[in-house]
């Protein structure tokens, strides 16, 4: 039976939960899934690195706090040498978790980048390299014979693209509406409760939802970046993020919040993208006061959803977790998962 070898680039609770489903219910999955996967390398901006051609050992580095101690005690470095280990290493895949700045997508885009040259597959839960680079990442891997694989980029463990992909063929796709943020979409269902705008967000940072620097969810970054990806893996649309036009929540007030509700209506931050009849995709993000009946109006809390405009059966809506440790590590799952597939199609066809 097919074991893959995979290197965990970051090693923090995305991949630390990867690791963990691994370590738990390694047999299983390999009974599931026909396939076994052992963990080879981990790179991690506070731990260091761990190289282990023959496995390791994932007692060993889920033990370790961040901070308390480093690989270097464990026979690995001090050091995260991320390019070294990702070129050089035996890995068949690259499980790329790390932080990434979203004007740029580094150090993601590099990580992705140095993988696909060394012919390793990669799947990554980071928006930046795919919203920014992913026709280039796309191109790299087919001309290496590798796969570059991204679910968890837009829903976390939702798959949204490749159920687009798999599921729609026959249909034509138009363009989509969704809530793709859940510390928004917490924020503003607050603010309906009677919280103003400044509580709501510190009551979400209390509660985990939200970063100490709350820009990225609040004023429509992270959306922005998610659009940009649907857009382009969907619709075809071939367009920057300089495309996507971006306006937050600090523009409601809990003024339109109360007025909404008195016209049956409810705010939420919404990301879109729609095909033009010349063609053209028309993408941005921004606050909509929805009507109740609207079928994105009831989604509340840290659920995500996105409704998909088809010509033959008009709005077909999916709904599911957009954040979360477990269902981010799913994505990976999921993603080498469809890696395996893609290799046993290829096997059977050679």
């Amino acid at each position: 039976m097919t074991t893959y070898d995979i290197a965990l680039i970051g090693f923090g609770g995305v991949n630390r939960t990867l690791a963990e489903l691994i370590a738990t219910r390694g047999e299983t999955l390999r009974s599931e899934l026909g396939f076994g996967l052992r963990v080879v390398a981990i790179t991690d901006l506070r731990l260091g690195s761990l190289v282990q051609p023959e496995g390791i050992d994932l007692s060993i580095p889920l033990s370790l706090a961040a901070g308390s101690e480093s690989f270097a005690a464990h026979g690995g470095s001090a050091d995260t040498n991320n390019e070294a280990v990702i070129r050089n290493c035996s890995a068949d895949i690259i499980c790329e978790a790390t932080f990434t700045n979203p004007q740029d997508g580094e150090p993601a885009v590099s990580h992705v980048r140095w993988a696909l040259e060394s012919g390793k597959s990669v799947c990554t839960t980071n928006k930046g390299p795919v919203a920014l680079r992913g026709a280039e990442l796309t191109s790299l891997a087919e001309q290496n014979g590798v796969h570059f694989e991204f679910e968890g980029a837009v829903m976390s463990g939702t798959p949204v693209i490749r159920l687009a992909k798999k599921m729609f063929a026959g249909l034509e796709l138009n363009g989509f509406e969704g809530i793709l943020n859940g510390t928004s979409n917490y924020v503003l269902g607050r603010m309906e409760d009677g919280l103003d705008f400044e509580t709501a967000i510190s009551e979400a940072q209390e509660r985990g939802y939200a970063e100490a620097n709350p820009s990225a969810d609040i004023e429509g970054y992270d959306v922005q970046l998610k659009v940009l990806i649907l857009a382009n893996e969907l619709l075809d649309a071939g367009i920057g993020l300089k495309d996507v036009q971006r306006r937050g929540l600090s523009t409601v007030t809990p003024e339109n919040i109360q007025k909404a509700a008195r016209e049956g209506r409810r705010w939420k931050l919404i990301g879109a993208a729609r095909r033009n009849p010349d063609g053209t995709v028309t993408a941005g993000v921004s606050p909509v006061a929805l009507p109740l009946d609207h079928g994105l109006a009831g989604v509340s809390g840290a659920t995500n959803a996105v409704s998909f405009e088809t010509d033959l059966l008009g709005a077909v809506t999916v709904s599911g977790p957009g954040a979360g440790r477990v269902e981010t590590a799913y994505a990976l799952l999921s993603d080498i998962i469809a890696i395996h597939a893609a290799r046993t199609e290829v096997s059977a066809n050679a």
